[in-house]
């Protein structure tokens, strides 16, 4: 099923991100974890795509496996920065060749010292134009409620976004955030500049305090102050964390869907039990 003909339905559902291990040797632990999560039949699953392609070949596998044996739509990331034309068009065909149809567009992280003079991709937006030269697949891609970290300004990344929708993306999905009103008045300005594909919030569950630095160094996300005593806290103590960060992300939820935002996906961080608990803090609201 292409993820954005299952976006125009209204009822409320949840999504899970999940990522490929990094090395053979843990590739079971992470293939069974992630099936947990499968069996708790989500709207869909996104598999993500290691920094220059490091893990290509286990996204595409984790998300085969997905579909073909536990019936959930895979949503398989690709970026682009560490990769030539040759390299994307080949993954094109393994997808294709496994019948996934969903493809999250992505340029991937600029390794530090890294030249971009001489790539193929040097946007998201190049390689949502390949796919969709390529045909298919349903493109969605990535978007930043707070700002991407490499635009000067909020306007200058909604033009660049604009850039991808024009290219062919169908759909996007936020990085993740911890203050709904930047959301809202997020899909305000997209509107406000024509952009009308919708838009899925990416929801993280905090559940450990260590999560947090590294939460803030790479996304630059604002920590409210609600949230903020939260971590302050319960930091130290692990089970009082995971409770909390789960109810936090539960409430964002529940409000987003009270707010008629439809769809969220959770990033689960190939955790089955934070899933599992979030799922069921929902199990009304889903039914």
């Amino acid at each position: 099923m292409k993820i954005v003909d299952f976006l125009n339905k209204k009822t409320p559902s949840i999504s899970f991100e999940v990522f490929p291990p990094k090395t053979a040797v843990v590739f079971d632990s992470v293939k069974q974890a992630v099936e947990k999560i499968a069996q708790l039949n989500p709207a869909f699953m996104s598999v993500t795509y290691g920094a220059g392609g490091g893990t290509s070949e286990y996204t595409v596998s984790i998300a085969e496996n997905i579909q073909k044996n536990h019936n959930v739509t895979a949503l398989a990331h690709l970026s682009c920065i560490s990769s030539a034309k040759d390299e994307v068009l080949v993954q094109l065909e393994k997808l294709k060749a496994t019948g996934i149809e969903n493809i999250l567009a992505l340029r991937g992280d600029i390794p530090e010292g890294f030249s971009t003079e001489k790539l193929d991709y040097k946007y998201a937006s190049d390689l949502v134009k390949e796919i969709k030269n390529f045909g298919g697949f349903c493109i969605g891609g990535a978007c930043y409620p707070e700002g991407h970290p490499d635009s000067a300004t909020q306007n200058e990344d909604i033009e660049n976004l604009k850039k991808k929708i024009d290219a062919g993306c169908e759909f996007l999905t936020t990085q993740m955030f911890f203050d709904n009103n930047l959301l809202y008045n997020y899909l305000y300005k997209l509107r406000v500049h024509g952009i009308n594909v919708p838009v899925i919030p990416g929801i993280m569950p905090v559940t450990n305090g260590k999560q947090i630095a590294r939460i803030c160094k790479l996304t630059g996300s604002l920590l409210p102050a609600r949230f903020k005593a939260i971590t302050d806290r319960f930091y130290n103590d692990g089970d009082a964390m995971t409770q909390a960060g789960i109810a936090y992300a539960t409430d964002q939820i529940i409000d987003l869907f009270a707010n008629g935002v439809n769809h969220v996906h959770v990033y689960s961080m190939n955790k089955p039990e934070v899933a599992r608990k979030i799922l069921e803090n929902l199990s009304n609201i889903l039914k």
